[in-house]
């Protein structure tokens, strides 16, 4: 193996494989840390943790013992991959698990680019956008247990470390490779650990991806591995893939903007069906009945929990923010329980949180890489008789849906 990948959610992780993937990279995806060796064709391994939401001691922990496997495996370069949004409190978990990784791995010049301008996400001046909207007011500071309320990097990722946040700039980036590189060394010897790099083009994070390629660690969003799989030697090429015919069902527990979106217009052509948070917090309604309506209803029948954040806000107030947020978790990973133990074969999961749970219900130890859906969201096989497609909350086009259901299937 040669680059070892750890992500903080399953849809990142998956996000960040597909792009590997279309770099040419042989790339697996696991589902925690492997109990044995990879495969001797493995290049890159993608460790999937649901470390993004838990206590920043325990991320560490996880994070730290995914690195030792991936060391062990030969992986000479590391990358952590977070969401494009950034998502983390003040309190971490970004900044603790970056300080550990870089510590283990004696890494001082520390890139820190969440930017993906295939989705939207740019970095400039420090300042993190959502298209030519400022993180702070895309929605994302509506967000349930990640709220972003502020833009700057630099500024948000200062209280979770303990070392200095410096900053290289996009005058710096346009200028290519060698710039970034000496720009680097200038921060650091400045006295920074931690660097955020802007980006606004995939042609940056190309330059970002050659500028990095001798450190030992790298973090950011999927974006910034666009370059890597060439910095080994890696040519883009085509994914393989054999579709999977079957029942398609979908669930949503993810309330952005866009997978609201998403549902509203899913309603319209299909079946749907709202969960109410209360409902599932006070027992009167089962995992059983809506895997029950999913399997019988013709169609692409979608469950949803996309709660506007006013609803959401409300819930919480009422439950507590953990309470209801670890009950509609282990609702959806029961409805997955009982829909693929009926006979489902392609299931679609919206919402990092709501992924990690089904993915971890069912026991799905490494995910082979298929094609792309939409961007940073690919069709991925688990078994030979199940494929899943995995979409963090701000991803996909308004049908995404309905592409999913095709490209599991081979049609897209």
């Amino acid at each position: 193996m040669l680059l070892g990948c750890i992500g903080d959610d399953f849809t990142g992780s998956s996000d960040l494989a597909n792009t590997l993937a279309k770099g040419g990279m042989r790339t697996v995806q696991y589902t925690g840390i492997p109990n044995g060796p990879a495969a001797a064709d493995v290049q890159a391994g993608v460790v999937a943790l649901k470390s993004r939401s838990i206590a920043p001691g325990d991320a560490v922990a996880q994070s730290l013992a995914a690195l030792d496997w991936l060391l062990a495996q030969g992986c000479t370069q590391i990358f952590f991959k977070y969401c494009s949004t950034f998502d983390s409190t003040p309190q971490g978990n970004i900044g603790p698990v970056a300080d550990a990784l870089a510590d283990a791995l004696d890494a001082h010049k520390v890139i820190v680019c969440p930017a993906f301008p295939g989705t939207g996400r740019s970095v400039y001046q420090g300042h993190l956008f959502v298209k030519d909207t400022l993180l702070s007011t895309s929605g994302m500071e509506n967000h349930p247990l990640t709220p972003m309320t502020d833009s700057d990097i630099r500024r948000w990722l200062t209280p979770q470390t303990q070392h200095s946040v410096g900053h290289v700039a996009a005058a710096d980036v346009f200028a290519g490779s060698d710039r970034i590189e000496q720009a680097l060394a200038e921060q650091h010897a400045a006295g920074h650990r931690h660097i955020v790099v802007d980006a606004i083009r995939d042609a940056d994070l190309m330059e970002i991806a050659r500028a990095a390629r001798d450190l030992p660690l790298i973090t950011g969003g999927s974006g910034v591995a666009l370059g890597l799989p060439a910095n080994f030697g890696c040519t883009a090429a085509s994914v393989p893939w054999t579709g999977q015919a079957g029942k398609a069902v979908a669930v949503s527990g993810s309330c952005s903007v866009a997978t609201r979106a998403q549902v509203e217009r899913h309603a319209m052509r299909h079946p749907a069906r709202e969960i109410d948070a209360a409902d599932v917090i006070e027992g009167r309604l089962t995992a059983q009945d809506i895997a029950n309506w999913l399997l019988t209803t013709d169609g692409l029948p979608l469950a949803y929990s996309s709660a506007d954040p006013d609803i959401v806000t409300a819930v919480q107030a009422q439950y507590g923010r953990d309470a209801s947020a670890d009950a509609l978790e282990g609702f959806f990973a029961n409805i997955a329980r009982h829909v693929v133990a009926g006979g489902a074969t392609r299931v679609i999961t919206a919402g990092g949180e709501t992924s990690g749970a089904v993915i971890e219900a069912l026991d799905l130890g490494a995910l082979e890489i298929g094609p792309e859906i939409d961007p940073g969201v690919p069709a991925l096989r688990a078994r030979p008789d199940l494929v899943v497609a995995l979409k963090s909350g701000n991803f996909g086009a308004e049908d995404f849906f309905e592409k999913a259901a095709a490209q599991l299937a081979g049609s897209p």
